[in-house]
């Protein structure tokens, strides 16, 4: 009896000393979180308690078709707050849940070789590009905004013929990483890649196209309410978007 007794204490003491696995917070992000959000996700790995972010990247313009269809993502990470909006709209969420987390900037990349004199000519160098890649227009917010700059510097019409579109803005950057382009208008926040930091960036100004602001919402049949919103106040915390400046965001409220 007291040798039962002894083993049912020692594996009571063994399973209190064990770790708790972490709550999974299952996110839809856009492309341009990639290396921003695989920083956060080390950082809330680490807490206590520890939280598992499990992203899936893509355009917000497709994030926001699968969600329509209630994909089991417990957040909504998009690169305009008008996917989520819409979806709060629709009856997909609560506006209590929607939020702001960071404006995007954007770069022209080129490769370190490059003869294009951005740095002379600014985005109007481009005219001498043979291929420029950019996230599609039609579903990325990012292929949108290079559009708007495009179009600013009187270029879309000559250069539309030699665009290489890309499903995303991360599509876009592997473009021009690749040779595939000539030329890349992307998120600043891509070219902290390894693979890019070799070339040459020029910051678009971002007058010359509307704000990229970005903006999540938590779903509403999220498993996992309580880790969603541990996530979603980690990334609006001062913590959360000193990182996301690290990284080239701009402030929600840029």
């Amino acid at each position: 009896m007291r040798a039962a007794l002894a083993l049912a204490l020692a594996a009571g003491l063994l399973g209190a000393g064990q770790a708790r696995p972490p709550a999974v917070v299952r996110v839809a992000a856009a492309a341009d979180l990639k290396f921003a959000l695989d920083e956060i996700a080390v950082r809330l790995s680490r807490r206590d308690p520890p939280i598992r972010v499990d992203a899936t990247y893509g355009s917000s313009g497709s994030m926001h078709a699968q969600l329509r269809q209630r994909a089991p993502f417990d957040v909504y990470l998009s690169a305009d707050i008008g996917y989520p909006r819409d979806l709060v709209a629709r009856g997909i969420g609560s506006s209590r849940d929607l939020f702001t987390y960071a404006t995007g900037r954007l770069v022209v990349w080129v490769p370190a070789g490059s003869t294009l004199p951005i740095e002379r000519d600014g985005v109007r160098a481009l005219e001498g590009a043979r291929r420029i890649a950019i996230a599609n227009p039609r579903h990325a917010p990012y292929g949108r905004a290079a559009e708007a700059v495009l179009r600013s510097a009187g270029l879309w019409a000559h250069v539309r013929p030699r665009l290489v579109m890309a499903e995303n803005v991360a599509q876009a950057a592997q473009f021009g990483q690749s040779g595939a382009a000539d030329a890349a208008i992307i998120a600043r926040s891509l070219a902290v890649n390894p693979a890019l930091r070799a070339g040459r960036l020029l910051d678009v100004d971002p007058g010359t196209h509307p704000p990229v602001i970005q903006g999540g919402l938590i779903l509403p049949w999220t498993g996992s309410r309580a880790a969603a919103e541990t996530f979603r106040d980690y990334l609006l915390s001062a913590e959360g978007r000193d990182l996301l400046a690290e990284y080239g965001f701009g402030p929600a409220g840029d």
